[in-house]
């Protein structure tokens, strides 16, 4: 992940630390848009109160691109703690895994199934169910 977020996408402008950088297009304060929290701040950097004060210290230059990113790294880490907490119980039972797959796989082909039908019946295809269609060719091709 660390390497990931390290070589994102910010602003090519955005060459020395005094530089201002731009929001638009940069993939990092995407990601803290969509994941930061107040009280990341609290933890991981505690100069900034919130995202918009980064965001202003960012445009205005000052603010190096490793900085935001070394701060967006360790708000992923933190939020996928639980989701890769979660996968080390789970693998514990492979086979269980297995089970609900199979389940889930079903029931995706019966309602794919009734979707399916239903589409047919709408576009009155259903051809092999449809006995009026039957009935109606048997008395077309009579010869």
């Amino acid at each position: 992940m660390k390497k990931k977020v390290m070589s994102m996408f910010t602003d090519p402008n955005h060459l020395r630390v005094e530089d201002p950088g731009s929001l638009e297009g940069n993939t990092v304060f995407t990601y803290l848009d969509a994941f930061c929290r107040e009280e990341h701040f609290e933890r991981y950097l505690p100069d900034y109160a919130d995202l918009d004060e980064l965001k202003a210290h960012y445009q205005r230059g000052g603010l190096g691109d490793v900085k935001v990113k070394k701060f967006l790294n360790n708000v992923l880490q933190e939020e996928l703690e639980p989701i890769r907490s979660r996968r080390k119980e789970l693998q514990k039972d492979i086979p269980y895994i297995y089970e609900v797959l199979k389940k889930g796989s079903q029931e995706a082909e019966r309602v794919a199934a009734e979707t399916l039908d239903g589409v047919r019946n709408a576009m009155k295809i259903n051809y092999f169910a449809d006995e009026k269609l039957i009935q109606e060719q048997s008395e077309k091709f009579k010869g």
